[in-house]
C-alpha cells in the first residue's frame, strides 16, 4: 500500500504535468550548486517552475496523465522546468543555459500534452517568446494603419497647398 506522502507527491506532479503548457526535461548532473542556483534564479524571474523530481513518482504521474512516452526520458537525475504561461520560455532558458554549461543536458519536453524529443525542444527554443510574438503582431497591425494615416494626411496637405496657392493668386491679383 502506498504511503500518503507519496500519493500526494504523485498527485502534485500529475497536477503540474496537466497544467503545464510547455515543459523541458533535463539531466542536471555535473552542475555545481552555484550553477543550479543561477539556473533556478533565471527560471524564477521568467515565471518558470524548476523542480528536481524523483523518477519513480514522476513515472506514475506521467502514466496517470497519459504521457507514457515520457517514461523513457526519466532515467538518471531528472529536473523538469514547467512553463504554465508560455510554452516557449522553459525551452529557451534551458537551451541558452546549456550553451554556457555543457553539463546541463536536455532529454526532451512536453508541449500541450505531447512528448517532444530533443530536436523538437531545440526548435521550440528557436521560436520567439510570447512578448516578441505580440510585438510582431502589433508591428504588423501598425503598418497598414500608419500607411492609411499618411495617405489621409497627404490629401489634407495637398488641400492646404492648394488653398495657399489660391490665396497667393488672389493677393497678386488684388495688388
Amino acid at each position: 500500500m502506498a504511503r500518503p506522502e507519496k500519493v500526494q507527491a504523485v498527485e502534485e506532479i500529475r497536477d503540474r504535468l496537466d497544467r503545464t503548457q510547455g515543459a523541458v526535461i533535463a539531466d542536471y548532473r555535473g552542475l555545481n550548486v552555484a550553477e543550479v542556483t543561477e539556473l533556478r534564479r533565471q527560471m524564477r524571474e521568467a515565471g518558470v517552475e524548476f523542480k528536481v523530481l524523483k523518477n519513480t513518482l514522476t513515472i506514475r504521474a506521467a502514466r496517470e496523465s497519459g504521457l507514457d512516452d515520457m517514461v523513457p526520458l526519466l532515467e538518471g537525475p531528472t529536473a523538469i522546468a514547467f512553463g504554465y504561461d508560455d510554452p516557449v520560455t522553459p525551452a529557451k532558458l534551458i537551451n541558452d543555459f546549456s550553451k554556457d554549461h555543457r553539463a546541463l543536458e536536455m532529454k526532451g519536453g512536453i508541449l500541450d500534452g505531447k512528448v517532444l524529443d530533443i530536436d523538437a525542444v531545440k526548435n521550440l527554443a528557436a521560436l520567439p517568446g510570447r512578448e516578441e510574438l505580440l510585438a510582431q503582431v502589433c508591428r504588423g497591425m501598425q503598418g497598414p494603419i500608419s500607411g492609411m494615416v499618411n495617405v489621409l494626411q497627404g490629401n489634407i496637405r495637398n488641400l492646404v497647398y492648394a488653398l495657399e496657392a489660391v490665396r497667393k493668386q488672389k493677393e497678386e491679383a488684388g495688388a
